[in-house]
């Protein structure tokens, strides 16, 4: 039980930090359209935990190990908008929401945006290749002698 505490904890870590990484580097790309070459991105210190919650992906990505990438992608798609509807929710309703997709055509109730679809299903994809070990490469179990 330590053991896979240990292994939830570290696994939140690298998600959490992994999470702000990308968003950091997502929200700087805005300052190119703007001909902004400083490149300034921003986050905020809620979003270390919300990323960290993709730790949850692990017991569902073993599940899911031997199915298409693109069955993985959609339920990673689907449980990252979700992640992230209730969590805007939760901080809305205590004005601590550093988000609002208001402005944006695609929201739901400013707090999720659709057209970011892509974003999240490849975000799920790279959090299953950080959470889940890499298999070890298949050898030939050829008897001895007749290669």
């Amino acid at each position: 039980m330590k053991k896979a505490l240990s292994h939830f904890t570290l696994n939140f870590l690298r998600c959490g930090i992994v999470g702000w990484c990308m968003e950091i580097i997502f929200t700087s790309l805005d300052s190119l359209r703007r001909r902004d070459l400083k490149l300034k991105g921003n986050t905020s210190i809620w979003m270390f935990p919300i990323y960290g919650c993709a730790a949850f992906l692990a017991p569902i990505g073993r599940l899911l190990q031997r199915r298409p990438f693109w069955l993985r992608g959609l339920t990673y798609m689907s449980l990252i908008f979700s992640t992230e509807y209730f969590t805007g929710r939760f901080l809305t309703k205590r004005n601590l929401c550093p988000w609002d997709y208001g402005r944006c055509r695609y929201h739901i109730n400013r707090l999720i945006r659709l057209d970011f679809a892509p974003f999240w299903f490849g975000a799920g994809l790279l959090f299953e290749r950080i959470l889940l070990p890499a298999k070890a490469p298949e050898h030939s179990t050829s008897p001895q002698g007749t290669d």
